[in-house]
């Protein structure tokens, strides 16, 4: 079998890309079902992109790779396809786009899209092996028992990071392209729950309050989560993508509210208070609680030195930790890293070595925030592609 344009992988970046290329283009994924990342994200209702997508808040060791495909297709060329097939949706908090239905949709549109391009795509298909004869690809598939041979012009490696691996997720875009003799960028789990060995917030676990939380200078103000292994929510997730095991994180507890000034006005009028009673105002009453095993919050407001006052206040705007690890990539969103950009072309997202192949979306070193910046990646980066295949046709 003969197709111009192969495609391993049919998530988000490889159905996005199959919409592109042009009419000979074979997409295929050993899953069931395209897209099931998509499927499952945003609480099934998918945060398809962020209003306020930009290059700055996408990460990599080279921060301008990104900027090419992400200024040629935004986040407004894609709601304006979303519009087209009038799929109804919604702005969350933080310019966070979602489905007002489900998920499954922008996999029906994306399918539709690729159907109607002319492209083909094989489920339950895996890749036995692959080759380059300098001119074309040669791949042996695996399809429902049975062995095909095809040959292809273009191969674009749109198989994803490691995050999710009960999903099928692995590194095969990883061991394609050193094939190809690009390398690959250290990897780890990102925007991950962090977790303590000593299971210190399990006592508190399920209690929310809004933050900021800090990893090596970069600050996120959100909604942190405590559970029985360590921290989650927003915050957490966001600021792991910038931490490292060993490194410490810092915890601003009350980012709006100047606490000392707070507890000095007590102090004169309500002198008689449980310190712990006060603070129960303005945090949760489990955490204040919890955090009572380690801050001097005996006693009365009354009996506050402004020393002891500012003291608490330090503790609890500077709350400082040391995470002993993630959660993995078992539950990572994403994968941090990936193949390095440096024999990318950004404009097209083909090899400087071997013409014709191709790396996008989540394989390649590019990693959005949590917010809909990923997909955004992925559907700029394989438009990107779908273009560059179309202009060498």
């Amino acid at each position: 079998m003969q197709v111009d344009t192969l495609i391993l992988g049919a998530g988000a970046a490889g159905m996005m890309c199959a919409a592109q290329a042009g009419p000979s283009t074979l997409i295929i994924d050993h899953a069931k079902s395209p897209g099931e990342k998509i499927r499952i994200s945003g609480g099934g209702r998918c945060n398809f992109t962020n209003m306020h997508t930009e290059p700055a808040r996408l990460l990599g060791a080279n921060p301008h790779f990104h900027k090419s495909a992400l200024s040629r297709y935004t986040q407004w060329d894609f709601i304006e396809l979303v519009d087209r097939h009038k799929i109804a949706w919604h702005e969350k908090t933080l310019g966070q786009l979602f489905c007002d239905d489900k998920a499954t949709q922008i996999v029906e549109m994306l399918r539709s899209e690729l159907l109607s391009a002319g492209a083909q795509l094989w489920l339950g298909t895996s890749v036995v092996d692959l080759s380059h004869d300098g001119t074309r690809f040669t791949a042996m598939l695996e399809r429902d028992g049975k062995r095909h041979s095809v040959t292809a012009r273009n191969l674009i490696l749109a198989t994803g990071g490691k995050s999710i691996p009960k999903m099928g997720a692995t590194g095969f875009a990883y061991d394609i392209a050193r094939q190809f003799g690009h390398q690959i960028t250290d990897t780890r789990p990102a925007l991950v729950p962090l977790t303590f060995s000593d299971q210190r917030f399990a006592p508190i676990s399920g209690v929310a309050t809004d933050v900021m939380a800090e990893a090596n200078g970069t600050v996120f103000e959100e909604a942190l989560l405590f559970t029985h292994r360590g921290l989650s929510g927003p915050a957490v997730l966001q600021i792991s993508s910038y931490w490292a095991e060993g490194d410490a994180i810092t915890v601003n507890l009350l980012p709006h509210q100047d606490i000392a000034s707070t507890l000095k006005t007590a102090r004169q009028t309500q002198g008689k208070r449980n310190v712990t009673t006060a603070l129960a105002e303005v945090l949760p009453e489990r955490l204040v609680t919890h955090l009572s095993g380690d801050l001097p919050l005996s006693g009365n407001v009354g009996d506050l030195s402004d020393k002891r006052i500012d003291e608490i206040s330090d503790r609890l705007r500077h709350w400082r930790l040391t995470p002993t690890g993630s959660e993995g990539y078992r539950t990572a969103e994403v994968t941090l890293g990936g193949i390095s950009t440096d024999r990318i072309d950004s404009k097209t997202m083909m090899s400087r070595e071997v013409p014709g192949l191709f790396m996008i979306g989540e394989a390649v070193d590019v990693t959005g925030w949590l917010g809909g910046y990923n997909f955004q990646w992925a559907w700029s980066s394989g438009v990107a592609a779908g273009r560059a295949i179309r202009e060498r046709a």
